[in-house]
């Protein structure tokens, strides 16, 4: 499908938020800038970003540009536009024009211009016109002026796409729909509610917040319920394609409100109740968003609920004795949430960092947001007992003034209860010893701990100066609030113990994956972190997704494929973010092949290679069903690394692969694309898996599992399956 170029814009500071999303919906071609990212995308994806964004504000189809120094030029420029390909002589249009550091500074005297020409255009080939409609017009027209070069592009959001349609009222300063998803996105909440966590806003005005976390959890399209978009009625509009998007976004909100998990507003504002509840009836959510008036001073966790996310937009204040009251507001909100929601996380954004000072919490994590004009803080915090409350996470004091986060704080001024000594000690020892070894080793990127502790079921790797901390899923014979504070004591110590700012520490939670559910992506904060192994450099990201995007325990068989690649031409199968083929290419390969379902992952692949300096026609990067592909590939290939995952949906089997059923097949498939002598390195993580060798005779089938088994994964020996095959 052709591609153009796009751009979307967003508020200040949404924009690494924006790049996420875009690369969630499979955009590849994504480049973040000031006010927006461009993209380059088929017009269906164009679309899709117009359903399904959450941060942009509008999606432009940029169709000239030019320079403009005077209005007579930008008349001119304008006027050489086709306008009959987008716009009827009977239809309706409306310009939007601004200007920055250039001559033409008037934007009501740029927008006339601009209008002047279109219409004079239609009316000397036609003798109609078509006219000005300010609301909701055939086709809307964005002109950006700067330092006199124009770019005309067409709206195709036609009005700021946080207008979701549901919010029919608002209290005084609303917050905008897309700055609400924001807070969302970078407390973590789509995590959060795919654990089954609660929200709870006990600030909710007129419901946003509220609103926007259950569209989120529930995977409905923040455009689903919009009545009007700019490409409507535009002459390039593909009303199939689009009727497509909408049918799968409504089948997917269908599914998605299966799966609600429980989300209450609070204020104490009568009137600030009612018009939240006409809002989240608009939004479709009667009966699954709960709001009831009710003062901060009653606010408690429910009993039933498990531990989540409370969310908070507080007053920022503007007047002395303003402040002096929102002193004692914010006080209340951190004592409320100390004594009754450990275990909880709680952000609260806040146009006053120093009111954020007295509610008593350390923030574990800082980012600025803007509503409208004002700078905003987010503080994030992880919810643990007042008695561990000390130098263990950067404070908001700290964090707001820029200031150091000390390397060797002082003793805790209260001792840790015995099962937190435990685990910080554990980690020092592991640091001291596994440390070493990847100190001697070269290795940058290990595993530290893996559930050491049976009262601390976490992994934690370290990755150069960050840490990435997964839980494993607790069974359900734990209590969950007990499991939550044990989690955020454990968080808590880790800086101290690890000698690493809170900030640098991301936490995700492990669960059995199944069907469709390993490819979910987890969150949208599109932040990578560039790592070394070996001679080679890698991007990983620790919020966005189930994995990081390097999987630590292949690290000697990346090694050995860098080893054996060497003029040979490399087939990665299930290539997931391209790991192994840089490694191949490294190593010298004469070409490289990259095969994976997901577009996403491919991207990443391709970032991973030129971070290497490998972007040239020899390396390939393929979007299938790896098997049905396999059947259909003629090319040989010297080395092929076969890394399936235990379970997975393929078009070729019914729904599903299984590894251990299917992969006498999948080998077959991979050794018919081998040369006479090439090796295939065949690798999978199950943990009970057995090689059917009788199912395949003629092959040299060598079991390499412990030998490419690093030093850092020996608690667990099964950690992944290793062999290495040949033609006999």
């Amino acid at each position: 499908m052709k591609k153009s170029d796009f751009f979307a814009t967003a508020p200040k500071g949404m924009e690494p938020l924006l790049a996420g999303e875009l690369r969630a919906l499979g955009i590849s071609s994504v480049a973040e800038t000031r006010a927006g990212v461009a993209f380059e995308a088929s017009l269906e994806q164009a679309y899709r970003v117009c359903l399904w964004s959450r941060i942009a504000n509008r999606v432009l189809l940029p169709l000239a540009v030019f320079p403009a120094p005077t209005p007579e030029a930008l008349y001119s420029g304008v006027r050489s536009i086709r306008w009959n390909e987008h716009l009827s002589a009977e239809g309706t249009l409306a310009v939007d024009f601004s200007a920055l550091q250039s001559q033409i500074t008037h934007t009501h005297f740029g927008a006339l211009k601009v209008k002047d020409a279109i219409v004079d255009q239609f009316r000397e080939a036609t003798g109609i016109r078509p006219s000005v409609a300010r609301e909701r017009p055939d086709v809307r027209i964005n002109v950006y002026l700067r330092r006199d070069e124009a770019t005309v592009s067409l709206d195709l959001a036609g009005e700021s796409l946080h207008r979701r349609g549901y919010r029919q009222e608002g209290v005084e300063a609303p917050l905008k729909e897309n700055l609400a998803a924001a807070i969302l996105l970078r407390a973590g909440w789509p995590e959060i509610a795919r654990m089954g966590g609660a929200l709870l806003d006990p600030m909710c005005g007129s419901g946003t917040l509220p609103i926007e976390a259950a569209m989120i959890a529930a995977d409905i399209a923040p455009g689903l319920l919009r009545p009007y978009y700019g490409f409507l009625r535009w002459k390039g509009h593909d009303a199939g394609v689009w009727a497509s998007l909408v049918a799968e976004a409504q089948a997917r909100r269908e599914q998605g409100m299966k799966h609600l998990p429980p989300i209450s507003g609070y204020d104490a504002d009568p009137g600030a109740v009612r018009i939240a509840l006409v809002n989240v009836e608009h939004a479709g959510l009667q009966g699954r968003v709960h709001i009831e008036r009710r003062e901060l001073a009653s606010m408690d966790a429910p009993r039933s609920h498990q531990p989540g996310l409370v969310v908070v937009n507080p007053p920022y204040g503007e007047r002395l004795g303003q402040i002096d009251e929102l002193r004692h507001l914010y006080k209340a909100l951190g004592d409320k949430l100390k004594a009754h929601f450990e275990g909880w996380k709680a952000v609260v954004l806040t146009g006053n960092p120093d009111l954020g000072k007295h509610m008593g919490l350390r923030a574990r994590r800082i980012h600025t947001l803007y509503n409208g004009a004002i700078e905003c803080k987010l503080l994030s915090f992880d919810v643990i007992p007042e008695w561990y409350m000390g130098h263990h996470a950067r404070s908001v004091e700290a964090a707001a003034t820029g200031a150091p986060v000390a390397s060797s704080p002082e003793p805790h001024s209260e001792p840790l209860n015995t099962g937190a000594e435990m685990f910080a000690n554990r980690l020092r020892k592991n640091l001291k010893n596994i440390g070493r070894w990847a100190q001697r080793e070269g290795v940058h990127c290990f595993r530290l701990y893996d559930a050491d502790l049976p009262e601390y079921a976490l992994a934690v790797d370290i990755y150069e100066k960050w840490v990435h901390v997964q839980e494993y899923e607790a069974p359900k014979t734990v209590d969950p609030a007990k499991a939550a504070s044990r989690l955020s004591v454990a968080l808590a110590a880790m800086p101290e113990a690890l000698g690493v700012p809170a900030a640098n520490i991301f936490l995700k939670v492990r669960r059995q994956q199944k069907g469709k559910s390993q490819y979910v992506k987890q969150d949208a904060a599109g932040n990578f972190y560039e790592v070394r192994e070996g001679n080679c450099k890698f991007l990983v990201n620790f919020t966005d997704y189930l994995d990081t995007g390097l999987f630590l325990d292949h690290r000697p068989t990346r090694a050995l494929i860098q080893s054996l690649a060497k003029g040979k031409r490399f087939l990665n199968l299930f290539g997931y973010t391209g790991a192994a083929t840089v490694h191949a290419a490294v190593g010298g390969a004469a070409a490289t092949v990259t095969v994976d379902m997901s577009n996403t992952y491919l991207a990443w692949a391709r970032r991973n290679l030129a971070l290497n300096g490998f972007s040239d026609r020899r390396h390939e990067f393929i979007q299938a069903d790896c098997l049905e592909w396999m059947e259909n590939e003629k090319q040989r290939y010297g080395l092929i690394f076969l890394d399936p995952p235990t379970f997975s949906n393929s078009k070729r089997m019914d729904g599903t692969l299984d590894v251990q059923r299917d992969h006498v097949m999948l080998i077959k498939a991979a050794v018919r694309l081998l040369e006479r002598d090439g090796v295939l390195l065949f690798s999978n993580n199950n943990q009970r898996f057995k090689m059917d060798r009788e199912a395949l005779p003629g092959l040299r089938i060598e079991d390499i599992s412990r030998t490419t088994l690093p030093k850092d994964f020996e608690r667990n020996p099964r950690i992944h399956n290793c062999w290495k095959i040949t033609q006999g």
